[in-house]
């Protein structure tokens, strides 16, 4: 009897986890089906990879949960002086966040010679090279991770997630 007992909370906790991994997997999944429409209409004007702007906003924002992002507009960690309560910038939408994080990339140096390339490997190295994040290495990884698990390679072709 003991034994039955054991067995079936491991069972329910199984289950349990389960539901919680794909819940979290549809909420993150939301996240870039409601910003992919903004990322593409910028990647055509600025030449910067949907991948590259949505896996970037994504690990910035938390996939959409951070403070910054769901308090200032801010899926990109981008800082400024306008917001006296915080060191993040505040936007009056996310649009207008995605737009201002397309402008700081094009003042890069390396923009000019990745323009239009839709290798995403060179643009996270190029822009954690340049110090966008604090720590690069980690950050790459994250990045990877997200283009991996969210098949993000397909999307300059295939809109559809």
């Amino acid at each position: 009897m003991k034994h039955n007992v054991k067995y079936l909370r491991i069972v329910i906790l199984s289950l349990v986890f389960s539901l919680i991994s794909i819940v979290g997997n549809a909420q993150t999944h939301t996240y870039l089906e409601k910003n992919k429409a903004v990322a593409s209409e910028l990647s055509m004007k600025y030449g910067i990879p949907v991948s590259v702007i949505l896996s970037i906003a994504f690990v910035e924002s938390g996939g959409g949960t951070s403070k910054s992002s769901t308090v200032y507009n801010n899926h990109f960690g981008i800082v400024g002086k306008n917001n006296p309560q915080s060191k993040y910038r505040s936007f009056s939408s996310a649009r207008e966040c995605y737009e201002a994080f397309c402008k700081l990339i094009v003042k890069k140096n390396y923009y000019t010679a990745l323009k239009g390339s839709t290798d995403f490997s060179k643009w996270i190295k190029a822009i954690a090279s340049a110090g966008y994040s604090t720590r690069p290495k980690e950050w790459m990884r994250r990045l990877n991770l997200i283009f991996t698990k969210y098949s993000l390679s397909g999307i300059q072709k295939d809109q559809n997630l």
